[in-house]
């Protein structure tokens, strides 16, 4: 039989760590940073293609405020002013009863928002990211239940969340809002 050295033992063990150290190593992207020369963006007025009534005013609002609290870029109203025009479209609002109570009373809901929002580059006239399908979604119990919410407060939540991953999706780039998007950058 063969006599082993220390020596091998502990090349194999290097061996060996540095083979799992280097498989469970995350995969990262490089992230996608917004071009320098972006410094105004204009946001156009949401577009609302559900029957709900001014939503797109009170997701336009929390977008512009979620970008003044940002800081990071100057929001113009003037397009032709704008490095950056981001766009919108409310597409799907749908509220849905979960559960009863014995009178067939819906006592719990899921609103479910769906939009799409993409970003032009003015200067080089390309589409810098969209998000086709970015969703809001809540999960709220009854106005009449104990800690209850009206459906306009949880509107505000869902508003609140939208427009940080609209943010986040400018400046972090792509893969940085989950959901139902399909996460892309068009060539």
């Amino acid at each position: 039989m063969k006599k082993v050295s220390g020596f091998h033992v502990v090349v194999t063990f290097l061996f060996f760590f540095s083979l799992i150290a280097g498989c469970s190593s995350p995969y990262a992207p490089a992230p996608q940073i917004l071009p320098a020369h972006i410094q105004k963006i204009a946001i156009r007025p949401f577009v609302n293609n559900t029957t709900q009534y001014g939503l797109e005013e009170k997701l336009m609002l929390k977008v512009v405020d979620e970008f003044v609290r940002d800081g990071r870029l100057v929001i113009t109203n003037n397009e032709e002013e704008a490095d950056g025009v981001l766009v919108g479209e409310i597409n799907r609002y749908i509220l849905q009863p979960l559960t009863y109570d014995q009178n067939l009373v819906t006592k719990q809901y899921k609103l479910w928002i769906l939009l799409n929002v993409y970003f032009i580059d003015k200067k080089d006239n390309v589409t810098l990211w969209s998000e086709p399908n970015l969703e809001g979604i809540e999960i709220f119990y009854d106005a009449t239940e104990p800690g209850g919410q009206t459906e306009e407060e949880v509107r505000e939540m869902i508003w609140e969340n939208l427009s940080r991953d609209i943010v986040k999706r400018t400046f972090e780039g792509f893969g940085s809002v989950s959901g139902a998007s399909e996460k892309k950058i068009p060539k």
